[in-house]
């Protein structure tokens, strides 16, 4: 087979191949590569070695079997066995649902997650939306310290488990989404850097030197990310890629790289005859991010909506503090503007920012489901002190608020794991690091940043501690007992309520139309012959919801977390305290 490496300023490279070392040649078609031919079978250890020095992974290595430190692992990709017939599945009329492998069961594998998938093909969801499973250190961790981004981690499974976990997704009738970070790699086990100008100091992120999309050497960099995200969608037949703080990819020239990543993907959907779909996480509210290419954009086919969070949440728990500040001034009013404007900061001012943000999106030409709604995610629970779910403080009938305003919205909705039952396991920030070093690091870093915000640092948990992953680790008896079990039948009476109505998956943003009452703490919307109230108060709530399309009365209910009756002529609906209804004209 061959094997090939770019390193542009080694003077040598040598191919270590179990054990033998041999030379490596200059490839005089490419400039900075070097290949060399040898025999190898799958599970063969191989590793670079330049200018004489220790032995380094391969950059595109499909296997790292002890870790981002020790040698790769040659992999066939083509032995393993396919069994499901797919034909894929896309983005319009779906239900994601976002899944940590390493905490979505005890043992953390593919395996044991796989074992689960059934719970979701009975709740109704239609994609696994998998954190990411590249190699990082140690054995538990979030996966956004990964290294080797051709590779599985190995405690998960490593390729053929997660090739297992696809088939088994897709025989149920799972389509499969991977969380994916081009934006930056892992401080530790991250040998890139030796073998070229992966990164470069022209821009600085959060984590440090910016991944090189436009410097010198900048078109090798891009190959390697564009060859690892078709990678994953071809060899492992997954349906689409979440891309990680699109925002943080520091790029300036003409052809951004999500662009040429998108136009690249809609070229392998048409070669394979399925749909491949990227969902971007960007805090830039802006619309040109799922815009067509043909029409200017970088046309990626979906982005997670946080100003529909952070409303949604000021709404239901008060909170006010960071970011949270502009929604909290008028949660409602906020939620209102985001299910039929999509953004709430469009060109509106940022207290957290300190200036104006966002830009507005043309609801008369933008479909509703290239943007992404929820009420949590790994990231707005994870990142708070103590990893609390809105289950933690929410009552039962708030929780079954949130689910109906998610799934009965215009958006593309998406449950944390554990969100459809309403778990009472918090999801904390957890590490695995073996550099006693780094770990102090982050463990002391995390309670700076907390009492900074007045917590005590004894408070924080340790993400050193295996606790810390314990306690983030599903309780799957949690289901099968009360209230848990009730919110559960909710979601799942939601979710097929949004299969079977077509009102509810209807592209049209400038179609829905809302009214709400801020000091009542009620809110209605309308989806063509459906409409939704949500009551967030204490208190009962009469909310005038006029006559339905027809004018002869307000329709029958098709769900209601409490006992409620349909409005009469007079339009008035009596809805009882923390609780909701889905109307159907008549």
């Amino acid at each position: 087979m061959l094997f090939e490496v770019w390193a542009p300023e080694a003077g040598s490279v040598g191919l270590r191949l179990t054990g033998e070392l041999r030379a490596m040649e200059r490839d005089p078609a490419r400039t900075g590569w070097w290949t060399a031919e040898a025999e190898a079978a799958d599970g063969d250890r191989y590793g670079f070695v330049l200018d004489d020095g220790p032995v380094l992974p391969d950059p595109r290595s499909r296997r790292q079997p002890d870790g981002p430190d020790g040698e790769s692992a040659v992999v066939d990709q083509e032995a393993y066995t396919w069994r499901a017939r797919w034909a894929g599945r896309g983005l319009p009329g779906a239900v994601l649902y976002e899944l940590h492998v390493g905490t979505y069961t005890r043992e953390g594998t593919f395996a044991a997650a796989a074992a689960r998938l059934g719970h979701l093909a009975e709740l109704g969801v239609t994609h696994v939306s998998l954190m990411p499973v590249c190699p990082f250190p140690g054995t538990h961790g979030w996966g956004y310290e990964g290294v080797s981004l051709w590779a599985v981690h190995e405690p998960y499974g490593g390729p053929d488990g997660l090739k297992r976990f696809v088939d088994a997704a897709h025989g149920l009738g799972l389509a499969v989404v991977l969380d994916v970070v081009h934006n930056h790699l892992g401080p530790s086990g991250n040998h890139l850097p030796s073998f070229g100008p992966y990164f470069t100091d022209t821009h600085h992120t959060p984590w440090g030197a910016a991944v090189n999309l436009d410097a010198a050497g900048s078109d090798e960099v891009r190959a390697y990310l564009l060859g690892s995200a078709l990678g994953w969608l071809r060899d492992y037949r997954l349906d689409g890629l979440r891309l990680d703080a699109v925002h943080a990819l520091a790029d300036t020239r003409a052809l951004p790289f999500l662009e040429e990543l998108s136009e690249a993907v809609d070229t392998l959907a048409a070669e394979l005859g399925r749909p491949l779909s990227l969902i971007a996480e960007s805090d830039l509210c802006d619309p040109r991010t799922t815009t067509p290419r043909s029409s200017g954009g970088t046309g990626l086919h979906a982005q997670w909506n946080d100003d529909f969070h952070h409303a949604l949440h000021t709404a239901l728990t008060g909170e006010s503090q960071g970011y949270y500040a502009d929604f909290a001034a008028a949660p409602l009013t906020a939620v209102a503007k985001t299910v039929t404007n999509a953004f709430f900061h469009d060109g509106t001012y940022s207290s957290f920012r300190g200036r104006t943000h966002g830009r507005p999106v043309d609801v008369s030409g933008s479909a509703a489901h290239r943007f992404v709604g929820y009420a949590q995610t790994h990231d707005q629970i994870g990142n708070r002190a103590l990893g609390d779910r809105l289950a933690a403080t929410l009552s039962p009938g708030l929780l079954a608020c949130a689910a109906a305003l998610v799934l009965t919205g215009p958006f593309t909705p998406m449950l944390f794991m554990g969100e459809e039952w309403g778990a009472r396991t918090p999801w904390q920030f957890f590490t695995d690091h073996t550099d006693p070093e780094l770990a102090d690091a982050v463990r002391n870093g995390r309670r700076r940043e907390f009492a900074a915000h007045g917590w005590a640092a004894d408070d924080i948990p340790d993400p050193q501690d295996p606790a810390t992953r314990h306690r983030s680790c599903l309780d799957w008896t949690e289901p099968e007992r009360e209230p848990h079990a009730r919110l559960h039948a909710w979601y799942r009476e939601l979710i097929a309520l949004r299969r079977v109505m077509a009102d509810l998956s209807d592209p049209d943003l400038a179609s829905v139309k809302t009214a709400h009452d801020e000091s009542a703490r009620w809110l209605a919307y309308r989806r063509g012959d459906l409409r939704v109230a949500v009551n967030l108060a204490a208190a009962p709530a009469t909310i005038p919801l006029g006559g339905g399309r027809n004018r002869n009365g307000g329709g029958r209910v098709l769900a209601a977390w409490e006992t409620v009756a349909a409005p009469e002529k007079d339009g008035l609906l009596h809805l009882p305290a923390e609780s909701c209804v889905v109307l159907a004209d008549d």
